[in-house]
């Protein structure tokens, strides 16, 4: 399989609903919240990619574009945007979906970088 063939085959794409538990005082999406997803989204490609044991070392940056109202649908979409080493990246969009409504935009994006480990957690070439 090709490093391009299996970039596509690891991207990952997970729904959520956005419900008022997760939400703060402007009846938004925390963004803590929208963090901890898209570095769940992150790793699943990541390890999807490598098939590997995988942490994560750093968040490069992360642009929160539009608010995540509350009663909203948000995709993630993750995808491997650099191959290194014993590292690699992976981009992450959010986009946010109206329940009733055609349609859907980007809200957040961001880079998470991951490295592969052995046993003793020590960085290993990455397949």
């Amino acid at each position: 399989m090709t490093r391009e063939e299996r970039i596509q085959q690891s991207e990952t794409r997970i729904f959520k609903a956005v419900f008022p538990s997760t939400t703060n005082h402007y009846d938004t999406l925390f963004g803590g919240t929208a963090m901890q997803l898209m570095d769940e989204v992150a790793f699943i490609t990541a390890t999807r990619y490598s098939r590997q044991k995988m942490v994560t070392v750093s968040s490069d940056r992360i642009d929160f574009k539009k608010a995540i109202p509350a009663g909203t649908i948000i995709e993630l979409v993750g995808k491997v945007s650099y191959l290194g080493h014993t590292s690699l990246k992976v981009k992450v969009d959010i986009y946010i979906e109206q329940m009733y409504c055609d349609g859907r935009e980007k809200a957040v994006s961001g880079d998470f970088t991951f490295v592969a480990i052995d046993e003793n957690k020590l960085p290993v070439k990455i397949e």
